[in-house]
C-alpha cells in the first residue's frame, strides 16, 4: 500500500514547548487578571511558575494567600513551527463548556474559580500531579487499563447525551470560527493541501463535520488532557468546545490509542484492548441519533484524523522517524480511498495493513 506522495516535514517541534522563564510583562498581566477576578488582594505579589507543554495558552501556577491556582491565558499565535492563529475569545468558550459539563459531570472537569475576558484568561483548581497523573504519561509507560477508557467512554456519551437536540446550547455554542480555526483547517484541510489526491475525501469530511449540529463537543479528548484522577477521567483544554458533531471526540481521542500503539509497540496489545473498550463503551450508549450513522461518521473521521496527525499543521511529535510516520500515512490514506462503514471495520483495515510491532 504505496504512498503516492513524499514524506513531508514535521511542522511542529519534536518535543512539548519547553516553560520559558515568564517575562515581568507576563507576571504583571496574570497578577492583574487574578485581581480582576477577585482572587488576589491588591498588595499581594503571588508566585507564578510556567508549566511546559502548553502549545495553545500559556498556563501557570499561581500560589497566592488563597492556595494553589492555575491560571490559563490564550495565546493568539500557536506555539507551533507553521503559522496557526486562533482568536483569544476561545477561553470563554473553554470556561462556558467547564462549568456546564461540571453540572453534569462533575468528577469530570476541575472548577473554575473565575473568569477575566479582559484579560482572555481564567483560573480553576490546582490538581496535584501527584494523584492526577496525564493519561498520555500512562499510556506511554505502559500503565493501560481498559477500564478507565470504559470510564472516558461514559462520560463522553454522559455530555453528549445531555446536550443532545438543544436549540439553546446549539446558539450559545455555535463556535464554527473557533473550531474551524483549531480544528478542521490545521488538521484535515492542512492533510488535504498536503495530500491533493485525498483533498476530496478530506474536504468532503470537514462540510460534513462542519454541517452536523447535534451535540456539546470537547474538541481535544487526547490522552495529554486526561488526567487520571481518584474518581476517574478529567477532562481539561475545552478551548476548542462546540456545538457540533460528537463523532469527533470520539474519533479524536481513539486516534491517539491508534498511533500510541505506533510508538509503543511493546504496550499495543493492551492499547487494542483499550480501544476496543472505549469504542464498544461509547457506541453502546448512544441514543440520540442511530447508532450505526454515527459509527460509521466516527470511522470516516478518524481516517482522516490518521493522516492530520501525520501531515497536518500539528503532528504528533513522538513519531518523529519515516519509519514511524510512513505506515500510518498509507493505511490513512487507503481508508480514505475506501471509506469504512464502521470503527470494526477501520481497525480490521489497521491491523491487518500495520507492520507488526516487532518489525517496527
Amino acid at each position: 500500500m504505496p504512498s503516492s506522495s513524499p514524506p513531508l516535514p514535521l511542522s511542529s517541534p519534536l518535543k512539548p514547548p519547553e516553560a520559558d522563564p515568564l517575562t515581568e510583562a507576563q507576571r504583571e498581566a496574570l497578577a492583574a487578571s487574578l485581581r480582576r477576578m477577585g482572587l488576589l488582594g491588591a498588595d499581594e505579589a503571588p508566585d507564578f511558575e510556567p508549566l511546559r507543554g502548553g502549545v495553545s495558552s500559556l498556563i501557570v501556577r499561581a500560589r497566592s494567600a488563597r492556595g494553589l491556582l492555575c491560571v490559563k491565558t490564550a495565546l493568539p499565535q500557536l506555539r507551533v513551527a507553521a503559522r496557526w492563529l486562533a482568536p483569544v475569545e476561545r477561553n470563554a468558550a473553554e470556561v462556558a463548556w467547564l462549568r456546564l459539563v461540571r453540572g453534569i459531570v462533575p468528577q469530570a472537569v476541575p472548577a473554575v474559580l473565575g473568569e477575566d475576558a479582559q484579560g482572555h484568561a481564567f483560573a480553576m483548581d490546582w490538581l496535584d500531579p501527584a494523584v492526577h497523573p496525564v493519561w498520555k504519561v500512562e499510556l506511554r509507560d505502559g500503565r493501560i487499563d481498559p477500564a478507565f477508557a470504559g470510564q472516558l467512554a461514559a462520560m463522553l456519551v454522559a455530555i453528549h447525551r445531555q446536550t443532545a437536540h438543544q436549540p439553546a446550547l446549539a446558539k450559545a455554542f455555535a463556535h464554527d470560527a473557533n473550531f474551524h480555526a483549531l480544528r478542521l483547517d490545521p488538521y484535515l484541510a492542512a492533510a488535504a493541501r498536503a495530500h491533493p489526491d485525498r483533498a476530496a475525501a478530506l474536504q468532503a469530511l470537514i462540510a460534513r463535520t462542519a454541517g452536523t449540529r447535534l451535540a456539546l463537543v470537547h474538541g481535544d479528548v487526547s490522552p495529554k488532557n486526561i488526567l487520571c484522577g481518584p474518581q476517574g477521567p478529567i477532562l481539561l483544554d475545552a478551548e476548542c468546545a462546540w456545538y457540533g458533531d460528537p463523532a469527533f471526540d470520539l474519533a479524536f481521542v481513539l486516534n491517539h490509542l491508534l498511533l500510541k500503539s505506533v510508538w509503543r509497540p511493546a504496550h499495543a496489545d493492551a492499547l487494542r484492548a483499550a480501544f476496543l473498550t472505549l469504542a464498544k463503551g461509547y457506541l453502546d450508549g448512544v441514543d440520540w441519533e442511530a447508532r450505526a450513522t454515527l459509527d460509521a461518521r466516527a470511522a470516516q473521521l478518524l481516517a482522516g484524523l490518521l493522516l492530520a496527525r501525520i501531515d497536518g499543521k500539528s503532528p504528533v511529535e513522538y513519531l518523529d522517524t519515516e519509519t514511524l510516520r510512513e505506515p500510518v500515512r498509507c493505511v490513512a490514506r487507503a481508508l480514505l480511498h475506501e471509506p469504512p462503514d464502521s470503527l470494526a471495520a477501520l481497525r480490521a483495515t489497521w491491523d491487518a495493513a500495520m507492520p507488526s510491532p516487532h518489525t517496527l
